[in-house]
């Protein structure tokens, strides 16, 4: 199973269905288990598709609008219920991120009712576009969204690193400690002479992915999406239904379909979707007329993030 993963807890927006439930969607990304806008029955979502409440380092929440927040109430107690045992000492902290302009409903679901609060909390309001915090080895980035309150979108986003060839390594006679050396200096003195990092393989880009919910379509969305492995991506109607996404300040599959072209992201998984729609692959095929490689995610689906590229 790969370490990198999407998990669609729920895809429906406004109201749930009988076969859509609330937003949710989990992020697997190697020691980080990421939650993105735990809608109403995200804990129960969560158990369906094996995503431990115990285990999340992060949740992130765009905006205080039901349907991306209702859930977080269970989520913060489940967490509690976990940690109950003081003997395992306190639970590390988890951050949760939101908007800052919404911090009057985050204090009143974290408290709407009685429960013994072990889950060691730790609240991170989002007040501008930027750099938010590292999760792991992942640098957490912000910006603002066009919705009709404060939404913010999210990108997720680790590291270069140097992959070494290991035939050009034996070819040279380096080995053990050296290799070490080599990476940390970029450069090595070897009986036949100074030798650069560069002549034994590659820089390789670090992956990336973007979670938009929410929004017309704007600068902010493009900026957090560009060039992105993964963006997972709000398409509440269809270009039929324009005129209401306009209206409401959302997205068209067409519109998320235009996105990922513009800014070139490899594979694009539509969520998000209005209750008149009963079947989630219209949305795939409006999407698909302006990108090759689209998904619409339905409840309890999976997605891999695109393998690496071969390096140069």
């Amino acid at each position: 199973m790969t370490s990198r993963q999407l998990i669609a807890l729920g895809t429906s927006s406004q109201a749930p269905t009988r076969h859509r439930a609330h937003n949710s969607y989990a992020l697997r990304w190697d020691d980080q288990l990421i939650l993105f806008d735990p809608g109403e029955g995200a804990q129960r979502q969560c158990t369906l598709g094996g995503v431990a409440v115990a285990k999340l380092t992060a949740v992130c929440v765009t905006h205080f609008h039901g349907d991306h927040c209702l859930g977080l109430p269970g989520i913060i107690q489940r967490r509690a219920l976990d940690n109950r045992n003081a003997d395992a000492g306190p639970p590390v902290p988890l951050p949760i991120f939101y908007p800052s302009e919404g911090q009057e409903y985050f204090d009143r679901m974290r408290k709407i009712s009685v429960f013994h609060d072990t889950s060691n909390v730790e609240p991170r309001p989002i007040e501008s576009d930027g750099e938010q915090a590292e999760l792991g080895k992942l640098t957490l980035t912000t910006g603002a969204l066009d919705h009709r309150i404060s939404t913010y979108g999210y990108r997720l986003e680790e590291p270069d690193s140097f992959a070494f060839d290991g035939a050009r390594l034996e070819a040279a006679g380096i080995r053990g400690p050296d290799v070490g050396r080599l990476h940390r200096q970029g450069w090595l003195e070897t009986a036949t002479g100074r030798v650069g990092i560069e002549q034994f393989g590659a820089t390789r880009k670090g992956q990336s992915m973007a979670f938009i919910m929410d929004t017309a379509p704007c600068e902010a969305a493009e900026r957090l999406a560009h060039g992105v492995d993964l963006l997972v991506c709000e398409s509440t109607f269809m270009a039929t239904e324009a005129e209401l996404a306009v209206q409401y300040k959302h997205m068209t599959a067409a519109d998320a379909g235009r996105l990922a072209a513009k800014v070139g992201v490899r594979k694009l998984v539509l969520a998000h979707f209005s209750a008149r729609y009963p079947d989630h692959e219209v949305f795939a095929s409006e999407a698909s007329e302006f990108h090759p490689n689209v998904e619409a995610a339905y409840d309890l689906a999976t997605f891999d993030v695109p393998p690496r590229e071969p390096m140069d």
